[in-house]
């Protein structure tokens, strides 16, 4: 893949590769509709296609910010058209990378040399390129090193970032503009932790520590002092992502190994430490030679509060659906339910969120889960399909913790569904209160 030699950093620059996107857009939409005068039947399939790329090409370049929402739209498949998500999660293994020039230019700003004085061996040429760094080999005293390098400007170009991309997100998600307010703000938040390298650093350790006794998971050590604001260095780990380890044809028993291990790994944090690793995205992970799941990327902590966890996760349970009124405390508690709604609204909405939520539980409920059915996920689209064309839905609802940890429960399914693996669902249960 082509290297690139500068990122535009300037609030001016990167908003003038933004208005260029847009002038491409609005070509791409002229040439459909003019298709469409002389062909009615013509699909969107081309202009999506177009879009895509275009908008692909664009956030590559810009990286940081704009690209991790890319990166975060491809993996919920319900909200985007195909096109959208096969060109955007690309930025979860190989955006373009950096050129040498700017490694060092890295470097030197983070610890006033460069990697040649610092390392035995480093390879200038990166082994993965995503949204807001990339990983380099490295070698010191014989030990083989990931070193990960944050995209310059990329920290400090967040919210400016977010303020240019939200007209895309308007027009993708569909969402009212309160909504969107309140989902920007909240990714705002996520991505100036994830920026920070050093906060990384300590969460690797603190998250890989309180792990380490589930089976089948494997970490990298982190070296902190070779870590810094924008690098971090790591143990190297051998392994293989998730497509690849795909085609290798694993069998069935490995294929649950690994489901199980990261089905613990996800459930161990959210119901014992209350803050989860919420990147569940597949270039997050690596599957080691000796068969076990390798976490390599810590950079997106959600922490649970009380006030959304008993409330969120009482609720997989038939005990508290069973009772209505403690449910729809439940809701309130959630602003599912808002104090303005009357009687057949709060109706509609216990109605409408009970069925949502129990096909989201199904795999809590039963004990142990066939991810690999396709019934189970095509209940899930076809349910968010339908409430997406509801005018009830088209106000803001929910708090706004929902957004990441619906990200990270619907990333872990995905991931289980295309490794087809079946695994015990009842290893780390939630807690759960029987009334609010």
């Amino acid at each position: 893949m082509k290297e690139q030699n500068s990122i535009p950093a300037s609030k001016v620059a990167r908003s003038a590769k933004f208005v260029g996107t847009g002038f491409k857009i609005g070509g791409n939409y002229i040439k459909h509709y003019s298709k469409k005068i002389f062909n009615p039947e013509l699909s969107r399939d081309e202009l999506n296609e177009d879009n895509a790329t275009d908008i692909y090409s664009s956030l590559s370049e810009l990286k940081g910010s704009a690209l991790k929402v890319a990166q975060m739209l491809s993996m919920d498949k319900n909200i985007l058209p195909k096109a959208y998500v096969d060109k955007f999660s690309m930025s979860q293994y190989n955006a373009p990378p950096l050129s040498g020039p700017l490694i060092m230019q890295t470097f030197r700003k983070n610890f006033g040399k460069t990697p040649d004085k610092i390392f035995d061996k480093f390879d200038l040429q990166s082994t993965n390129a995503a949204s807001i760094g990339q990983v380099h080999k490295a070698e010191l005293n014989g030990e083989k090193l990931a070193v990960k390098i944050q995209y310059p400007g990329v920290g400090d170009s967040i919210s400016s970032d977010l303020k240019m991309v939200k007209p895309f997100a308007f027009r993708l998600l569909g969402m009212s503009e309160k909504e969107l307010e309140v989902y920007m703000k909240e990714v705002e938040e996520r991505l100036v932790e994830e920026t920070d390298y050093e906060l990384e650093v300590e969460n690797s350790l603190k998250i890989s520590a309180a792990c380490a006794n589930i089976p089948n998971l494997v970490f990298p050590t982190y070296y902190k002092e070779l870590s810094g604001p924008r690098v971090i260095t790591m143990s190297w780990l051998n392994g293989l992502h998730l497509k690849e380890f795909l085609a290798t044809n694993p069998s069935q028993e490995t294929r649950n190994t690994i489901g199980q291990a990261l089905w613990d790994f996800y459930n161990f944090q959210q119901h014992e430490l209350r803050a989860v690793h919420a990147d569940p995205h597949p270039g997050n992970f690596l599957i080691t030679p000796e068969g076990k799941l390798g976490i390599i990327d810590f950079g997106c902590i959600k922490e649970l509060p009380d006030s959304f966890y008993y409330p969120f996760f009482s609720t997989t349970s038939t005990d508290l659906m069973n009772d209505k009124e403690e449910t729809i405390k439940a809701f309130r508690a959630l602003e599912m339910i808002l104090p303005k709604d009357n009687e057949a609204q709060i109706e509609f909405y216990h109605q409408t969120y009970k069925e949502m939520i129990t096909l989201f539980a199904q795999p809590y409920i039963k004990g142990e889960f066939d991810f690999s059915k396709p019934e189970f996920f095509e209940g899930l689209y076809s349910f968010g399909e339908k409430i997406a064309r509801m005018p009830e839905f088209k106000q803001a609802r929910g708090v706004k913790h929902f957004i990441y940890v619906n990200r990270t429960n619907f990333g872990l399914y995905n991931i289980l569904h295309e490794l087809g693996a079946t695994v015990k669902t009842d290893t780390y249960k939630p807690h759960i209160k029987s009334s609010f």
